[in-house]
This record gives structure tokens, C-alpha cells and sequence, in this order.
């Protein structure tokens, strides 16, 4: 058994100017920026909801601009398999977390579990 949940949504952005696009979705969503601190997090600016219900980034990225969510799980391996089972493909992996296309079309990610309600929010699967 293993639990997963909607955890957070990563704004990718394809642009040169990082802190200029960080800055406007901080203002606009009211949420003040974070720098994220390590080499796997270059390219990545963090938001922090006031609420910290949501786990929310701004990405630099090299293709087309868009929003994508992550689900968070204890046993990310598991949970892309349950998701396979529903219709979703593997991308590609990324450190620890999975990059997957659902079937219509939308890539979202698994990552490991990093909410500190992860485990009384998260839902269990068999």
C-alpha cells in the first residue's frame, strides 16, 4: 500500500530572465519568492502559499511555456505504476521523480513526498 496526493503546481516558464518571471507570479498569486537552495534546484523559484497547502515553483524551461502539477507519494514507483494502470506513459525520470504524459495529452510529475500534511492529507492505494 502506498499514499499520494496533489501536492503543488510548477509554473514553467521559457524565458532568459528568471527572477522577472518569478517576480510576477509572486505578485500576482500574493506569494512571496524563495530561492530553493542546491545544485538540483537551479532554474527554480519557490512560492510560498501562506496557507502552505500548496507546494508552488517557477521553472525556467527550454520548451513552450505552461502550468503542470505534481503529485507527492511515499513510494513514487508505485504510484507511477497505478497511474500506467489508468492510461498515463512515462517521459522521462528526473533525479527521483517521474515525468508522465496522461492520456489526453497534460504532463505532470510524481515526487516523493515533501508536505509536512503529506501523511494526513494523502490518500491510500492498495
Amino acid at each position: 500500500m502506498h499514499k499520494s496526493r496533489l501536492c503543488g503546481f510548477i509554473i514553467d516558464c521559457q524565458t532568459d530572465d528568471l527572477d522577472a518571471a518569478a517576480g510576477f507570479w509572486s505578485a500576482a498569486l500574493g506569494m512571496p519568492q524563495r530561492r530553493l537552495v542546491g545544485a538540483e534546484n537551479e532554474g527554480y523559484v519557490g512560492l510560498d502559499d501562506p496557507l502552505a497547502r500548496l507546494h508552488v515553483e517557477v521553472q525556467q524551461v527550454s520548451h513552450p511555456s505552461r502550468v503542470h502539477l505534481d503529485i507527492e507519494s511515499d513510494d513514487v514507483d508505485a504510484e507511477v505504476r497505478r497511474l500506467e494502470a489508468l492510461g498515463a506513459t512515462r517521459v522521462r525520470q528526473v533525479h527521483d521523480w517521474w515525468v508522465l504524459e496522461a492520456p489526453t495529452g497534460q504532463r505532470f510529475c510524481v515526487v516523493p513526498a515533501q508536505s509536512a500534511n503529506f501523511a494526513r492529507e494523502a490518500r491510500d492505494w492498495p
